[in-house]
């Protein structure tokens, strides 16, 4: 009850998280989708040029490699672009205020700053401590966003607690969708979904610059998913799994939802996010267990296994994005307060997680 009555006071000041004097209409929020969607489709193929020029390539001579030949990276550059350009025309055109290019700043330049660690991760192959040192600073960053503007979407009451609570989502969110970018269309069609969903709920929740960004993102990875689908021409790398990791992250946390508790309000983000989650939870234990590093590389994620039990790579792209939509869904139904409901969701969505843990966990590690 407590929580809930925040939750009511703080929808009053939801417009500091958002395009403050703006009203974003629906042909608005299509049109900034369809501009990302578009600019990213048409960037893409560039960039896959410039990428074979300068022999950026993801070569297949390590044994965690499944394509067979050398394919471009850069996909990540055209991502960033994409929903940079169409961000900030959108705020000039619409000629806001500077608290709104404040705002847009404080949720892309953390990822922005890891997108740029990952392309020179891509060019120079970095070792994996300077990417979570890069990783922990965009969370510092983003916990101290937060706290100087209020906008927590579930604080828990403690500042030491929000901001330990935001540096490891953040630093792990990171590394799941890095980790999730081993199939072709794979983290890109996922992202996607997640962040349509959370449109939704942010839209619905009066949180317009959410909302819209949400929508921005979920045009850029689609449009980059026309070349990333199997069998992928270009691959996003690091520039782009990184960029994505952090922004999704970060809206994800700075969502307020529309629940009655508290253990509702925490497993919004972690329902929309499920799927890359569970990827690194299993690709994690499984090297545990082998006595391997968690950074290693390895044919040990969600993906590998469901094509060794026979499926083709497509319909494995296919079904992963299923499994984000049902989670996606699950995190939408929950926050419309029906009798109940909220229990049976975290029920019901934390049984088949976990039953879908252990049965990918049964499979055998490669």
């Amino acid at each position: 009850m407590e929580l809930r009555q925040r939750c009511t006071g703080e929808k009053q000041d939801r417009h500091k998280d958002s395009f403050i004097v703006m009203i974003i209409t629906q042909m608005q929020y299509f049109f900034l989708f369809v501009a990302s969607y578009v600019i990213v489709g048409a960037l893409t193929p560039i960039m896959r040029k410039i990428a074979i020029s300068k022999e950026i390539l993801d070569r297949p001579n390590s044994l965690h490699k499944s394509h067979l030949k050398p394919t471009p990276y850069l996909g990540g550059v055209a991502i960033i672009l994409g929903v940079v350009i169409v961000t900030y025309s959108a705020l000039i055109v619409s000629k806001l205020s500077a608290s709104n290019y404040w705002l847009a700043t404080s949720l892309l330049a953390p990822a922005i700053f890891m997108g740029l660690i990952g392309l020179w991760d891509d060019i120079k192959d970095l070792h994996p401590f300077p990417r979570f040192v890069g990783q922990t600073v965009a969370g510092v960053v983003v916990a101290i966003i937060l706290i100087l503007t209020s906008n927590f979407g579930t604080p828990t009451g403690s500042i030491a607690i929000d901001v330990f609570v935001t540096i490891i989502w953040i630093v792990g969110i990171c590394n799941s969708i890095n980790f999730f970018d081993n199939l072709d269309g794979g983290a890109a069609g996922t992202t996607a979904v997640s962040s349509i969903a959370l449109a939704y709920l942010a839209i619905i929740n009066d949180q317009n610059l959410i909302g819209a960004l949400s929508l921005v993102l979920a045009g850029a990875t689609l449009g980059f998913l026309i070349w990333n689908r199997s069998p992928a021409r270009i691959y996003m790398g690091d520039a782009g799994a990184l960029f994505l990791g952090v922004l999704v992250a970060t809206l994800a946390i700075r969502l307020k939802p529309n629940t009655d508790s508290i253990p509702a309000s925490f497993a919004t983000p972690l329902l929309l996010l499920a799927v890359p989650i569970l990827d690194t939870t299993v690709a994690v234990i499984s090297r545990l267990r082998r006595k391997v590093s968690p950074f290693q590389g390895g044919k040990d994620h969600l993906s590998h296994r469901l094509i060794r039990s026979g499926m083709s790579r497509k319909i494995t792209a296919v079904f992963l994005w299923t499994l984000s939509a049902f989670f996606a869904v699950q995190a939408i139904v929950l926050n419309f307060n029906f009798p109940f409901s909220e229990f049976i969701i975290l029920f019901f969505s934390g049984i088949i997680w976990l039953s879908l843990l252990f049965k990918f966990l049964n499979c055998k590690d490669k």
